[in-house]
């Protein structure tokens, strides 16, 4: 059962004081709903997209903390979340689990019937997601999946297909995932090797060693590829293109930012991509004003 008092130890279980996974969810979304309505998404569409957005992000770091309460309490960054330092019960964080996902439920059944059947996988590869570090070495790939669901759910639920561009989108959006979520991950490498969890950054620096951030600037080099298709496709021009030049300079200074392996400035880099979700999505907004 949840408790009152426990109100502030549930948001920090949301991570509400930490909005950059949202931002992070929210501008691809944001992307596929307005090339999918043309610029002209309805009230209804994006009230129930930005509310999921939230839902979601903070049903998914709920689970994290569940999945992840028994290694949480060997990494300095992690020891007091609410769960692992024992201000909130196991019974707690299940029963916020389970009525956020009954909220985000609600919300899909004011959608179409291909939409809500796009759902049900989109909610089960986010709620996965935690578990997949303890057994394969790319688990930000499998957040990126999770992240991308919201570009088809918005393309059936506006257009009632998926194009072309919304594949092209959701592989952007895989891509640009695992570009950030590995920058995070640079971040923790010491402590994952510490307690045997996986990730992409152990795993490029397995391949590459020190020279790890070249797979970070083919993985920015694909996805800006990706952006020019999309442009071509639905002709997003001047303003679109203009904002993949402006993202080439921003990954650029994520690079600087990573090349040395420093802590804090790969968890910078991190932070850094709110810019180029943002910066896509102006570009996107302006080719369509009249």
């Amino acid at each position: 059962m949840l408790k009152i008092q426990n109100i502030p130890y549930y948001l920090q279980l949301m991570r509400v004081e930490k909005p950059i996974g949202s931002y992070l969810l929210m501008w691809p979304t944001l992307w596929g709903i307005w090339i999918a309505s043309e610029g002209l998404p309805s009230a209804k569409v994006l009230i129930i997209f930005m509310l999921g957005v939230f839902i979601m992000r903070s049903a998914g770091c709920v689970i994290n903390d569940i999945a992840d309460r028994d290694i949480d309490k060997f990494v300095e960054r992690t020891k007091d979340r609410p769960l692992t330092s024992g201000k909130v019960t196991t019974k707690e964080a299940v029963s916020l689990l389970l009525l956020l996902i009954v909220i985000a439920a609600i919300l899909a059944l004011f959608l179409s019937f291909k939409t809500i059947l796009l759902s049900v996988p989109a909610l089960l590869i986010a709620l996965s997601y935690p578990f997949m570090k303890r057994f394969h070495s790319l688990p930000q790939a499998h957040l990126g999946v999770a992240f991308a669901f919201g570009i088809p759910m918005a393309f059936m639920e506006i257009q009632g297909s998926l194009p072309l561009t919304a594949y092209l989108l959701f592989f952007t959006n895989i891509l640009w995932t695992l570009i950030y979520d590995t920058e995070y991950a640079m971040s923790d490498r010491e402590d994952d090797k510490s307690i045997n969890i996986k990730s992409s950054a152990l795993l490029f620096e397995s391949w590459l060693g020190k020279k790890d951030y070249y797979i970070i600037i083919a993985l920015q080099t694909t996805m800006t590829l990706l952006l020019l298709s999309i442009s071509a496709i639905e002709n997003l021009t001047p303003y679109f293109l203009l904002s993949i030049l402006i993202v080439i300079g921003l990954f650029y200074y994520q690079i600087k930012l990573i090349k040395d392996h420093d802590r804090l400035l790969c968890f910078k880099a991190f932070i850094h991509n709110n810019w180029v979700g943002l910066t896509l999505f102006i570009g996107i907004f302006l080719n369509y004003l009249p």
